[in-house]
């Protein structure tokens, strides 16, 4: 096992920084085999160690979703440093997420002060963007953005933020949504829905956008009920990167056969470490739609930077593990980490 408080040793190190995962001694079972393996396997809890494999399994990565500093939240590690890590750790790459900044410009930086790593940047369609906002899609595109979220924190359906709204195990942000709400400041929640129920016209701007500029869309903190027509709407537009945003987390809390249907009408379902690390969704659902969706739709982000949970990549680490422990092969863990957001955000 390689302790999660440091990377992996040097003789390890050195051989997954020069050799791809597939010329690496991994056995990989065919996915028939693990399949049958996995329905009789229980995931109680995030894996604690990580092995040579799941670290082996994760050369090449990119995670699409971080949350690191400089943010208006406190963040355990920067942008610079959590680009640093991941070079030590043989990571590709990752998404800068704010809820509140748009963030192309840092990643430019950082990309260019850690050669080696490629950082992108994105913009959240929340109010302090101005909302579902044309303009600001396509400044951020003009600026090198990758991913365009539906509004998060702003959304109507997510009410963490709101005065009267759930009390326990809640985000950081949702204390500042708050205090902001407490002062009047906020403007109405968003939504990406006419009053007839179809997309409205100012989403449908953004989406026009995205898609000309090629960038992901993702559906944010959306519920359910606008994520369907979303994502047809995306479908019939044309649009080749559609990502469903954690799927388990509160907010969405899409069911299996939900994201199943999703995956078929061309999106790709993303999956969060902390999401089920802490505890706001269970491992055993999470497995049970990634083996129903299949690893071919889905893609495994982290979700990390917060201060209390663990460093960016020892998650990611966690995360492969976990899948390898329900009996998922490497190759499944390096389609879903290293293959399929490539090809999304290259």
């Amino acid at each position: 096992m390689i302790p999660l408080s440091r990377p992996p040793t040097r003789p390890h190190h050195a051989k997954f920084l020069t050799q791809p995962v597939a010329d690496l001694d991994i056995p990989f079972a065919p996915l028939s085999y693990c399949l049958s393996v996995m329905s009789t396997l229980v995931v109680p809890a995030t894996a604690s160690s990580v092995t040579d494999l799941a670290w082996a399994a994760l050369q090449g990565a990119y995670d699409l979703q971080v949350h690191v500093a400089p943010d208006i939240i406190e963040r355990r590690i920067d942008d610079l440093a959590l680009a640093q890590e991941f070079l030590a750790r043989g990571l590709k790459g990752f998404v800068l997420k704010s809820h509140y900044l748009p963030t192309a410009e840092r990643a430019k930086v950082v990309s260019r002060a850690v050669p080696g790593i490629e950082a992108y940047g994105a913009i959240v369609l929340n109010h302090s963007i101005g909302g579902l906002n044309p303009v600001a899609v396509e400044i951020a595109a003009r600026s090198g953005a990758k991913i365009v979220w539906m509004p998060t924190v702003d959304a109507a359906n997510e009410t963490a933020g709101r005065v009267g709204g759930p009390q326990g195990n809640l985000p950081f942000w949702a204390q500042i949504q708050r205090e902001l709400d407490a002062t009047g400041m906020l403007p109405p929640p968003l939504t990406v829905l006419a009053s007839d129920g179809e997309i409205s016209e100012a989403a449908r701007r953004c989406l026009e956008l995205i898609g000309r500029h090629n960038m992901i869309l993702a559906t944010g903190h959306l519920g359910r009920h606008e994520i369907f027509p979303l994502v047809r709407a995306a479908r019939e537009m044309k649009l080749q990167r559609v990502l469903v945003t954690h799927a388990e987390f509160p907010s969405q809390d899409l069911s299996a056969e939900e994201q199943l249907e999703l995956a078929g009408m061309g999106a790709h379902i993303e999956h969060c470490f902390t999401t089920m690390h802490t505890g706001k969704a269970d491992w055993d659902g999470a497995m049970e739609s990634i083996r129903l969706v299949g690893p071919e739709r889905c893609i495994i982000s982290t979700d990390l930077g917060q201060t209390i949970n663990p460093p960016v990549s020892d998650g990611f680490a966690m995360f492969a593990q976990t899948l390898l422990d329900a009996g998922f092969s490497a190759e499944n863990v390096r389609r879903m980490a290293v293959v399929n957001p490539r090809a999304m955000i290259e």
